[in-house]
Parts: structure tokens; C-alpha cells; sequence
């Protein structure tokens, strides 16, 4: 059982700390917020840019060597003490343990069995770690004057986590010695587990996760020194790099949005406890109980005693697991890659396919997702895919002629083809741009497959191997699907097949459908990923149901509200100069 005391400052190898000026660290420190906020790199000078950032951060951690504070001693040695804490303060905890499983790291194990839809958990609020309950700490005052700490609600929660883990009397002590020492994500790859990542749809995503924490740290550690109202936190004198990341992975890989007491908008908060849960597919069994004012889940499957209990994080890909949680999940049912697809506006066809597609509610250039199981693509791509390729008759037909208003409805319903020209092209199109796609990368499935045979592959070179052939998978199946399907309607054209033809008496079978790429494409939401650090934004639960987000809540939410455990919602990486967004974390 963790003890009150242990608590320490690590000491260099020499057996005391590092003794750096204070104007050679403030050196370091701006010419790193500087570096971090010049403009964008030219396309293919990413890397480059990373190299420069990383080599400054690690100037600055070996002059931060034995700085950092740790807690003595494991994880688990906690545990009991988080436990007792929860109980105290009105949390449940008769139906679970805290238990190691092995690769899955820490999670809960059933003490008894637990029914499906069982509520089994839940949390009240005085025991979360929320923006309010920094608001009223002693960072309040610095709060009050930053304009990034207010509007970054993930950062003022690391620096929350920051303070109150250096306070002997903080309460949520028993909570903070629980979390983990170190993190899985890209934060914590050496140089070379990152370049594995090179030519992968995420490594652009990883560099700016590193490039926005970076200027994050050195904005901040500025502040502390030089503002009034940071003079008695504890963290003036002894803020490291490697304090700041762990906070800020234990934010990104925790943080889920609740309502706030007056149930009129979102907040973001860690919840202890539940923040222990594994992931696997399944259903969003979250939520937040204003009445009782606590945060609940309930179980989603009957579990029986002594198995483990998983909560489902949302639909996340791979790519999101692997960048803000720090682990892949193998069989992800929601794995994706990302596609621009766009009409050229020097094409003679823009104007009309521009119309076709805003009446169906589709921007002419989008970023839309391939997906890993059939259909590999939604009813908004098909739809985008079918108006890319029309002709021109075929376009007139869709804007003038008879019935064109319902034949809209038609565009993402792959039971109603523009007609079997038109599928062969589509289809064709999008075999040769993921086998196009394919040729990106440095490296085959087979070669991929290769190096995870090594024995000796380290966890996060291992991590990033497999997402890079995840994302190669993806598109080997996208391409194989668009090659059946064209030769599908090579056959169907060939036969002389009769084309199927909307009849306004399907529009019932449109709107009612449970699948979606029957349903009319303007009932939908577009489901495209915003390029916006490749983050997709989704509207958070309360109770189970949705709720709008104003535009502040928007650009600090990655997540469904209770849908992911630790780090559901994805951090916001923001710096002085502009607000930007970021997350992380697997080691529970």
C-alpha cells in the first residue's frame, strides 16, 4: 500500500540534481517556443522540422536530468489506497478489482458476475479532476489572466494534475499515485521508432502531436517564471519537459467531456476508476446522470466472475488507438484510412457536378474515410464517386431532367446505379487511386510482416510496424473491392441487365432502412475526417444522448463525452501563437 511520503525528486547519476543557469534554460526554452511556432515546413521538410524540434527538447531534458517527480515504488502498490478513497467518497466498488492483465496492462476484473446493462460503476463528481475543480485550486488566478489555459481546457487539466501531484495534501493524491509513471504513445518513441512511420498516413499527425507539446512546454514553463500570478504554484521551481509530457499524456489518454453542474454545457474531466477500463467492440454503455450527478456505466455484456470488464472507447481507427491511447487494437471492426478525394474547378464538368453534389449535401472537395470491412466505402463517398463520374448527359439528367429532386435521394444507395457505365468507372477509380495509394510507402505488407517476426522488436517499433501495415491492409482490400466490383458491373453491362429505376414509392425503403448506404444521402452526416491534425470531431453524451457543442467546446472535443475510458476525448494541442489540438495513451 502506497505510503503518504513517497514522493521524491529524482537526482541525477551524479547523487545531486543538475545545476543549469537559469538564463541557459530560458535560452533553451526560447529558442524552442520559437522553432515550434516559425510557419509550417514545405511539404517534405516535416521530418526535417521534427529532427530540429526533438534534438533542442532533448538538449533541455538532459540539462532537466533528476528533476523530474515521481512517485516510489509500483503502480499496484497504490491501488488499495484508490480504492479505499473511492469507497470514501461515494464511488462504487463492491462488483470489481484493479488487476494486471499482461499485455491488456492494468484493468478491472469482475469480483462477481455482473449482468449485461448492469450498472456496476459509477463515480461521483467531487472525485474528478475537472477545468472547474482547477478554476477553484490554486492555479485559479493564472487561469483567470491566460487566455490559452482558458481556452484549452486539456492543458489547464495537465497543469491541475501537475500541481496537485507536487501537493502532499492534494485530494486526489490516492487517485494521481495510481496513474501510470510513463506512456505507450509517440510522445514517448525514440527518433527511430517515429521514422518507421515515414510515408504512413499518421506520421504527419504524430510530428505534430511532438511539434504542438513541444511549444506547449516552453510557452508554459515561460509563464511560470515570468507571471505574478504563477508565483506560488508549485511547479515555478521545477517544471521538466518530462513533467509536462506525462501530464499531458495522462490528460490526452483520460480526459472525457462531462456536464458541467448546471447541466448547460461540457467540461472536461478525469474520472478515476473508470479510467481503468479496456477497450473492445462494442457499444457506448457510458454516461452522465445529472440527476445524481455522477458519471455511470453499465455493463456491456454479462460477464462472470474473475473476467475482465471492457468498456467501448468509440469508433476510433487504429491510427487514433496507436496516437492517443498507445496501444492497436487487432480487431478494430472500425479501422479506416483517410482519402481526399475533389473536383478539379479546371475541369469543363465543375459547375455541374458542384450543383449535383451541393444539393446532396456534399462539399466538392473532402477528406472521406476507406473503411477496413464491406462496404469499404459510405453512402457519401459512393455518392461523391458517382457525381465525379457522370457524363454530361448524366449530370443534366440529375439537375433537369424528370424526377431529379427524389433522384438525389438515390445517390448513395448502391441499389440504384447512375447506370453501369458509371459504376464500372467509380469503382475503377477507386482500384487504382488505393493501389496508386499503395505505392506511397516505403515498405510492403510482406516486409512489414517480416520485422514483426523479430524477436527483439521493441513495443513501440512494434506498434508503429503495425499500424503502418494496417493502414497498407486497408487499402489492399479497398482495391480488391473496387476490382469485384468492377468486374460485377462489367457483367451486369455485358448481359444487357436492366438498370434498376427509383420509383417514388421507395422512398419509405430510403428513409427506413437500418443500412446505411441505403439511407438518402442528404439524412446524413457527412462522414468525412477533418484535416485539422487528422482529429474527427463528435458530439459528446449526456445520459446516453447527444448534445451540440458550442464553437469553444467544439475545437477542444475529439471524443464522444463517456464513450472512451482514459483519454476518450482527445487533448487539444494549442500554443500561444494559435490553438490547435492533441491526445494520447494505452498503459493503464
Amino acid at each position: 500500500m502506497g505510503k503518504k511520503s513517497r514522493v521524491k525528486t529524482q537526482k541525477s547519476g551524479s547523487g545531486a540534481s543538475t545545476v543549469v543557469s537559469p538564463k541557459e534554460m530560458m535560452n533553451l526554452i526560447s529558442e524552442l517556443l520559437q522553432k515550434c511556432s516559425s510557419a509550417a515546413p514545405s511539404a517534405g521538410k516535416e521530418w526535417e522540422e521534427y529532427v530540429q524540434i526533438r534534438g533542442l527538447v532533448e538538449k533541455i531534458r538532459k540539462k532537466q536530468k533528476g528533476l523530474s517527480t515521481v512517485f516510489e515504488g509500483n503502480r499496484e502498490d497504490y491501488f488499495p489506497d484508490l480504492m479505499a478513497w473511492a469507497q470514501e467518497n461515494g464511488a462504487s466498488c463492491d462488483g470489481f478489482t484493479l488487476a494486471d492483465f499482461g499485455t491488456e496492462g492494468y484493468g478491472l476484473r469482475a469480483s462477481r458476475d455482473i449482468k449485461a446493462e448492469e450498472l456496476f460503476l459509477w463515480i461521483p463528481r467531487k472525485m474528478l479532476m475537472t477545468v472547474e475543480s482547477a478554476q477553484n485550486s490554486l492555479l485559479g488566478p493564472l487561469y483567470g489572466q491566460d487566455r490559452i489555459m482558458q481556452a484549452m481546457g486539456n492543458v489547464t487539466l495537465a497543469l491541475h494534475l501537475l500541481c496537485e501531484r507536487a501537493s502532499p495534501s492534494s485530494f486526489w493524491l490516492p487517485y494521481i499515485r495510481s496513474l501510470p509513471q510513463a506512456y505507450d504513445t509517440p510522445l514517448y518513441y525514440q527518433q527511430d521508432d517515429v521514422q518507421l512511420l515515414l510515408g504512413t498516413q499518421a506520421v504527419q499527425d504524430v510530428l505534430s502531436q511532438y511539434k504542438n507539446t513541444a511549444r506547449q512546454y516552453a510557452y508554459f514553463y515561460k509563464l511560470l517564471q515570468t507571471h505574478p500570478a504563477a508565483s506560488k504554484l508549485p511547479l515555478k521551481d521545477g517544471f521538466t519537459f518530462d513533467d509536462y509530457r506525462w501530464a499531458v499524456s495522462s490528460v490526452m489518454t483520460r480526459q472525457n467531456q462531462i456536464p458541467t453542474e448546471d447541466g448547460s454545457r461540457v467540461t472536461l474531466a478525469l474520472i478515476p476508476l473508470w479510467d481503468m477500463c479496456n477497450h473492445t467492440n462494442g457499444l457506448i454503455t457510458t454516461g452522465y446522470n445529472l440527476e445524481d450527478d455522477r458519471c455511470e456505466c453499465v455493463a456491456l455484456k454479462d460477464y462472470k466472475e474473475n473476467e475482465q470488464i471492457y468498456i467501448f472507447y468509440g469508433t476510433r481507427s487504429n491510427a487514433e488507438f496507436v496516437i492517443h491511447n498507445g496501444f492497436f487494437f487487432q480487431d478494430n471492426a472500425h479501422d479506416r484510412v483517410k482519402i481526399k478525394l475533389g473536383v478539379s474547378k479546371s475541369e469543363r464538368l465543375y459547375a455541374m457536378k458542384a450543383e449535383v453534389l451541393a444539393r446532396a449535401g456534399i462539399p466538392a472537395s473532402c477528406v472521406f474515410a476507406l473503411h477496413c470491412n464491406e462496404p469499404p466505402i459510405s453512402a457519401q463517398l459512393l455518392a461523391f464517386l458517382r457525381v465525379f463520374c457522370m457524363t454530361e448527359e448524366e449530370l443534366k439528367d440529375y439537375l433537369l431532367g424528370d424526377g431529379a429532386i427524389n433522384k438525389i435521394f438515390t445517390l448513395g444507395n448502391s441499389e440504384f446505379p447512375v447506370s453501369w457505365e458509371n459504376e464500372i468507372k467509380l469503382w475503377t477509380f477507386l482500384e487504382n487511386r488505393a493501389a496508386l495509394l499503395l505505392k506511397t510507402y516505403k515498405t510492403t505488407s510482406e516486409d512489414d510482416l517480416a520485422v514483426l517476426e523479430k524477436p527483439d522488436l521493441s513495443l513501440h517499433s512494434r506498434l508503429a510496424v503495425l499500424l503502418r501495415l494496417a493502414e497498407k491492409q486497408i487499402l489492399e482490400k479497398v482495391s480488391a473491392s473496387g476490382r469485384d466490383k468492377r468486374l460485377y458491373f462489367q457483367t451486369k453491362l455485358e448481359e444487357g441487365a436492366p438498370l434498376p429505376h427509383f420509383e417514388e414509392s421507395d422512398i419509405a425503403l430510403l428513409e427506413n432502412s437500418d443500412t446505411d448506404a441505403k439511407l438518402p444521402i442528404i439524412l446524413h452526416k457527412l462522414e468525412e475526417v477533418e484535416e485539422r491534425d487528422g482529429l474527427r470531431v463528435e458530439e459528446p453524451l449526456l445520459n446516453g444522448e447527444k448534445v451540440g457543442l458550442g464553437a469553444e467546446e467544439s475545437q477542444e472535443v475529439g471524443r464522444d463525452v463517456a464513450s472512451d475510458r482514459t483519454g476518450q476525448t482527445e487533448a487539444s494541442e494549442q500554443s500561444a501563437n494559435r490553438t490547435e489540438d492533441d491526445p494520447e495513451e494505452n498503459s493503464k
